[in-house]
């Protein structure tokens, strides 16, 4: 299924608030249109127009009105017709009830070319009127009548048209512009409470949990998916603390069967099957100590030290030393620097020089040297193995990784190294080099009393 690219909410907002705002106009000018407020489809002018074509003269000179298709249609519309035709001879033509305030006008609108007839506000109702000199087939004439007829299809169409162009194009070529104007206020305003909310969710992070969206200056249709958002967020930090706890219990819960385990080995007879037995044992007392200290320093982290790394790692070596040598391994220290004292808490960053050195002894491939080099703020430990490829490099701290299914471990050692380094504001890396591994450790160096980083 493909995924949709996200649409701007500026764009739709705009096109939709637009399209509204165009069916209203639409609806507001159609009903205008339809109720005669902006086009008169009945009206005494069509009548003028629809006699003016029919008007001739017969034999004697007198006036006539045809009876064309067009005055059949108007006499069936409009069985009220009356009307009165004039000559400038004093010839005249009527039909139906002429109006008694039109009845006696006679020639005193000989000298008018057009007029019209009604009465002002207050008045009694009055019949209106229209009156217009036309030429036509019997020589120039005066229509007088108060009758409405429906105006043809092609005086509506042109009517539309008309609103159309100089009524709707322009109100909506405004609120276009409005809409283009204001919908980026509008959204930039009614989302800066969401802005705010995703630069808090984007600094939630597994180290800092308990983070809450705030829904301040949200608007009301967001809020309740900020509510669920914190829902959610608030149902990980409990699944994490349940985890972290239970993986706490079962780190306590196994030392005494792995201390069991180391003295009922170290009983055996000396061979390769005690040597493999010592190394795995090894390797779950480490994790399982990790584990507690992790748990511990998360807790509470304000019992750091000034931690010298030097006596730190020969410590290490001296340790892990018969195990690697036991292993097939060359153990070389080194140092680099004189001096090398960081803050921390020394029994955690103890476990994490053991786990790296477990490390190197598990996949430097049983040959070669192991080496663990001392800086001022930083350990290397190093071995002559198959090495990390480059598009691994990050991948080896995922929990539960392998790079071989099959081999020794649980893929938790280097992740749960990672975890205290980061605890202590220091970084781990791999550090490319043409033979075997090397894990490079760095810490923040200890602040002496002047307050300047130790050198």
């Amino acid at each position: 299924m493909t995924e949709q690219p996200p649409q701007s909410l500026r764009r739709r907002l705009f096109w939709r608030l637009l399209a509204v705002q165009s069916v209203v106009l639409i609806l507001v000018i159609a009903v205008l249109f339809g109720s005669g407020q902006l086009f008169d489809f009945r009206s005494t002018e069509n009548t003028v127009e629809i006699l003016e074509a029919g008007i001739g003269r017969d034999p004697q000179g007198g006036l006539i009105l045809k009876d064309t298709d067009a005055i059949r249609a108007l006499r069936k519309d409009v069985p009220d017709l009356w009307y009165t035709i004039r000559d400038g001879q004093g010839r005249q033509l009527t039909e139906g009830d002429i109006p008694e305030e039109y009845a006696g006008i006679g020639n005193a609108l000989d000298r008018i070319g057009q007029a019209r007839f009604g009465w002002n506000i207050g008045d009694r109702e009055r019949p209106t009127a229209r009156m217009r000199w036309v030429e036509t087939e019997a020589g120039r004439v005066q229509i007088l009548t108060g009758s409405s007829a429906l105006a043809p299809f092609f005086l509506v169409f042109l009517g539309i048209s008309l609103i159309l162009l100089k009524l709707v194009v322009p109100i909506l070529g405004i609120i276009a512009l409005g809409a283009f104007v204001a919908t980026p206020l509008v959204v930039r305003r009614s989302l800066r409470g969401l802005e705010q909310a995703a630069a808090q969710a984007d600094s939630i992070d597994i180290e800092k949990r308990g983070v809450r969206l705030t829904s301040a200056g949200m608007p009301s249709e967001v809020t309740p998916f900020v509510r669920a958002v914190n829902g959610a967020l608030g149902r990980l930090d409990e699944g994490y603390d349940r985890q972290e706890r239970f993986l706490a219990d079962a780190a306590h819960e196994l030392r005494t069967p792995i201390a069991i385990l180391k003295t009922r080995v170290a009983s055996l007879p000396q061979g390769m099957t005690k040597a493999l037995l010592t190394e795995d044992t090894a390797r779950l007392a480490v994790l399982a100590e990790q584990m507690l200290d992790l748990q511990r320093l998360k807790q509470d982290a304000r019992h750091f030290i000034d931690v010298d790394l030097i006596q730190l790692a020969q410590r290490v070596v001296l340790d892990m030393g018969p195990l690697a040598f036991t292993a097939g391994y060359e153990v070389r220290f080194e140092t680099a620097a004189a001096n090398a004292v960081v803050t921390g808490d020394p029994v955690a960053l103890e476990r994490v020089v053991t786990n790296l050195v477990q490390n190197a002894i598990d996949h430097g491939g049983r040959a070669g040297t192991i080496s663990v080099i001392v800086g001022r703020n930083w350990i290397e430990v190093a071995d002559e193995g198959q090495g990390v490829p480059a598009e691994l490099r990050e991948r080896v701290f995922e929990p539960f990784f392998k790079r071989h299914h099959g081999t020794k471990g649980s893929g938790l050692g280097l992740k749960l190294v990672q975890e205290i380094i980061n605890l202590h504001g220091g970084t781990i890396a791999v550090v490319p080099r043409s033979l075997g591994a090397c894990f490079r450790v760095e810490f923040i160096p200890s602040m002496p009393e002047s307050g300047q980083p130790a050198k």
